[in-house]
């Protein structure tokens, strides 16, 4: 029984179990239901909302679009509206280069001919060239001379001089205590300090073809010492013999230059017409000494000369050393060697400064026969003059023998003897004067301190000399120095001369380079009267 009892008793057990089981689910099912339904309604009022809310978002960004829009499209309109402003813009600008290009053109046409004009003026009045070069700051500007305080150093080394244009030089004179003053010189041709070798030179040339055309030419520089006198006339020299090199010819100055020139100017002549004969003198402590002069061993040393006045009124130098020369290397060479004679003395100013004026001669002579030696030349005095002159014939060239002005030798059977030939000579004068000097500057001493005495007096003369010419006195004081003595015949107008102005940029020099200026302009001022021309006629090529 109890078994069996407990048999029912495990079934009705396992039955309550069962439904209690399905009530628990039947309990979950709800709950689940209710549920779903709450995430449903929850749901729809969600999505209901969100809805809403992206309509709103939708017409939002639909309104910014069409403004964006309207602003793109307003934009672009406003960049057509722009480019076709730069476009007219851009043809006026055409425009106006080409009209600044024509007038641009026009200018330098005008400019020519004016400066033509002005070049045919300064002959007919016979006024003196005056060209001006700046040479660029340099290191010894502020390390040479005295100790200079630091707060006077930026002042001194201060560029005061510019070229305001290529005719015009600008200097700003500040002195200490005194409004600033700027002062402007007109001269022919400015050079800045940027301006080449190769452009003085450009410059220089035309002159050159004046020397084959009969006229005399001189050209000469002029400045206080280390303001670029010798750069210019020579070009770069060596430290050690202080001969110019042929090296970098972009760097050559106008005498070796000027010897090209010259030579391709005479290579385009008929050959044999023409001979060239070449002297290196310097002025030094006022006297003249040959630098081309030989001893009895051929040995060239410098011998002192004097400067006479002929019986026609022209200077010479007696005995002076005359060797002809071939071609501009030949000319280069004895340039070279007169310049090792020359005196040098080192200054605080300058460490190579010259001592002495230099003067290089190149005599041209011209061969013509009587036949060609017309009679309706202009100048009938000139022709008076050389009908006096006696007949010669071509010099024969020796390399080891001294050649002088008084003794030619003369090559046998070159020329027929029955035919008379005369001479046309014309001479282009090269001066490298010595660079005057404040003393208290250079603080030279000694035999150095006389040197400087008689450079600066013999520039002083030359200044005198062009001042009485261009006041018209009647007593030109040529006399005052050997200086003015040998360049008498060139300064007083049987040359066309050229005048280098050489000046130095920084305040340091602003007195010498004032003084300098004051002397170039006082040059411009001199009226010599037309320079006369050589009657040249043009020889025969049989000759």
């Amino acid at each position: 029984q109890y078994q069996g009892f407990a048999r029912r008793s495990t079934d009705e057990v396992l039955q309550l179990y069962s439904a209690h089981g399905q009530q628990q689910k039947l309990q979950r099912s709800s709950v689940v239901t209710r549920l779903h339904g709450a995430i449903k309604k929850r749901l729809k009022k969600d999505l209901k909302s969100l809805r809403s809310f992206t309509l709103e978002l939708s017409k939002e960004f639909q309104h910014q679009s069409r403004t964006y829009l309207c602003q793109v499209l307003t934009a672009v309109r406003e960049i057509q509206l722009q480019n076709e402003a730069m476009q007219m813009f851009q043809m006026k600008a055409f425009d106006l280069e080409q009209s600044l290009q024509e007038v641009t053109e026009r200018y330098e046409k005008e400019k020519q001919k004016r400066r033509a004009l002005h070049n045919n003026l300064v002959e007919l009045r016979g006024n003196i060239r005056v060209h001006c070069r700046i040479r660029p700051l340099l290191p010894f500007d502020t390390a040479a001379g005295h100790p200079v305080p630091q707060d006077r150093q930026r002042n001194i080394s201060e560029k005061v001089a510019y070229a305001a244009d290529d005719e015009t030089v600008l200097v700003k004179c500040n002195r200490p205590g005194h409004a600033s003053i700027n002062k402007t010189f007109q001269f022919e041709r400015v050079y800045s300090a940027s301006e080449s070798q190769d452009i003085v030179f450009a410059d220089v040339a035309p002159l050159l073809t004046s020397l084959l055309d009969g006229y005399n030419v001189c050209i000469m520089a002029y400045g206080q010492t280390g303001s670029g006198k010798t750069y210019t006339m020579l070009g770069p020299q060596s430290e050690e013999n202080f001969a110019f090199s042929l090296e970098d010819e972009s760097e050559l100055g106008i005498i070796p230059r000027a010897a090209q020139e010259v030579f391709r100017l005479i290579s385009e002549k008929p050959p044999g017409s023409y001979w060239v004969e070449v002297s290196v003198v310097e002025v030094y402590n006022n006297e003249i000494f040959d630098l081309l002069a030989k001893d009895s061993c051929g040995k060239v040393f410098g011998v002192k000369r004097d400067v006479v006045t002929t019986r026609e009124g022209k200077n010479d130098v007696p005995l002076l050393t005359h060797e002809t020369v071939e071609n501009a290397s030949e000319f280069l060479q004895l340039v070279n060697k007169g310049l090792l004679l020359r005196a040098r003395h080192p200054t605080l100013v300058h460490a190579h400064s010259s001592r002495s004026h230099l003067v290089v001669t190149l005599t041209i002579t011209t061969i013509v026969s009587e036949d060609n030696f017309g009679t309706s030349w202009e100048d009938e005095q000139t022709t008076q003059r050389l009908n006096k002159e006696v007949f010669c014939t071509f010099p024969q060239k020796t390399r080891d023998s001294k050649s002088t002005s008084s003794s030619r030798a003369s090559s046998p059977g070159q020329l027929e003897a029955t035919e008379k030939l005369k001479q046309v000579k014309t001479r282009l004068q090269l001066v490298d004067l010595a660079g005057s000097e404040c003393v208290g500057m250079s603080g030279v001493t000694g035999a150095a301190l006389r040197e400087t005495s008689w450079i600066n007096r013999s520039l002083s003369a030359l200044a005198d000399v062009l001042g009485a010419i261009a006041e018209q006195r009647a007593h030109v004081p040529y006399r005052n120095s050997r200086l003015t003595r040998l360049l008498q015949d060139s300064v007083g107008g049987d040359a066309k001369l050229l005048v280098m102005l050489c000046i130095s940029p920084g305040q340091k020099y602003l007195t010498e380079s004032m003084q300098s200026l004051g002397f170039g302009t006082r040059a411009r001022q001199v009226q010599r009267g037309q320079v006369k021309k050589k009657p040249c006629p043009v020889p025969s090529k049989a000759k």
